[in-house]
């Protein structure tokens, strides 16, 4: 399996608009990487520098140490599925997986059929190999187009949102399974999704991507728990997040004014006074105060980052709870804590804190 390496890539299109611009990144052999971030960011685009459906305006691409640039998309030996399915409308669901096996000339035909039955399966659509594709539904078809892209067993795989047009149900379970086969056939993998859930579960590292840049690449615990940026921390997953002005930096924390409440947090190098900077705080940080006598909430402990208010609403998300507390300022927070772990409801008073240690403090 190979390795894909990105440097300086840019892409400018006609009329001047500079979709990426600049990104570097080193993908190892077998790793899964996620592209994620907004529609028109450019993460589109970088997968398909990859794949040669677009030659970069600037860089270099290299699979498995070779400069492959210039290089058309059938001498790069990568299998790539579109969000736009790309099934060959002539030919049969088998005929389409089988395909890539029969152009390359390296199996022979009990082999291909093996396959083909075998990617059947696995995207669980046995006993359509003799349908055509306008015999199919969307979310059928986009599993086909899957099955085509792994049946040849490619160096790479590119995966341009392949799990869109699925439910619920079977998305889920098709994360679980492709994850699978990546990692038994140990491919190389760059997947493009907007849906931060997906990114999370399924990769070794995300690259976050905004207006056209790398905005931080990273394991997805770690960029999820220690954003770089604003965008980072509001766009992956959600966070409460406090603008303000360093006040003070002592023993590794910053103290940040912002306005209505002044928060503790642990800091980051090059930090000063008087920076401007957010906070960022993760719903799940937050701890609810103990239950008081008079049916109140007392603090957990220490007054650093103690915050009191009204529960104006309450979800159930099946294994935890959200809570929206808005503050006597009008500030709003978003409190995420385990099934059962309280009896709170709309209406009722409460106190949340967090540790600093569980703050990231960002520059805006």
């Amino acid at each position: 399996m190979s390795g894909i390496s990105l440097t300086g890539v840019s892409k400018r299109y006609p009329g001047g608009v500079l979709a990426v611009k600049g990104v570097d990144i080193d993908i190892e052999s077998g790793e899964f990487v996620t592209l994620v971030g907004p529609s028109g960011c450019g993460k589109t685009t970088t997968l398909r520098t990859i794949a040669g459906f677009e030659t970069p305006t600037d860089g270099s691409i290299r699979i498995d140490g070779e400069d492959v640039t210039d290089a058309p998309p059938y001498e790069r030996d990568t299998g790539m599925v579109f969000q736009d399915f790309a099934l060959f409308p002539h030919m049969t669901i088998h005929e389409n997986i089988a395909y890539g096996m029969e152009a390359s000339g390296e199996y022979t035909d009990e082999e291909i059929d093996a396959r083909v039955a075998e990617m059947l399966e696995l995207v669980e659509l046995p006993g359509v190999g003799d349908r055509t594709p306008d015999q199919l539904s969307g979310g059928q078809q986009q599993r086909i187009a899957l099955a085509r892209a792994l049946a040849p067993r490619p160096k790479a795989l590119l995966l341009d949102e392949p799990l869109a047009s699925l439910d619920k149900q079977l998305r889920e379970q098709m994360q679980v399974e492709l994850r699978r086969i990546q990692q038994e056939i140990g491919i190389t993998t760059v997947f493009v999704t907007h849906n931060q859930e997906e990114a999370l579960t399924m990769s070794d590292r995300l690259a976050v991507m905004n207006d056209g840049r790398f905005e931080q690449v990273g394991p997805p615990d770690q960029v999820y728990n220690d954003p770089d940026t604003r965008f980072v921390a509001d766009f992956l997953g959600t966070a409460n997040i406090f603008d303000g002005s360093v006040t003070a930096v002592d023993d590794g924390y910053a103290t940040v004014d912002c306005g209505d409440v002044t928060v503790r947090s642990k800091s980051r190098p090059g930090i000063e006074p008087g920076a401007d900077v957010s906070v960022v705080v993760r719903p799940e940080r937050f701890e609810f105060g103990t239950a008081s006598a008079d049916g109140g909430t007392r603090s957990t402990g220490s007054v650093e980052n103690v915050f009191e208010g009204e529960i104006t609403f309450k979800r159930h998300l099946g294994s935890s709870v959200e809570f929206r507390l808005e503050t006597e300022a009008g500030r709003e927070l978003v409190v995420v804590r385990r099934s059962g772990l309280n009896q709170r409801s709309s209406g009722q008073r409460a106190t949340v804190r967090v540790d600093p240690d569980d703050c990231r403090i960002v520059e805006e």
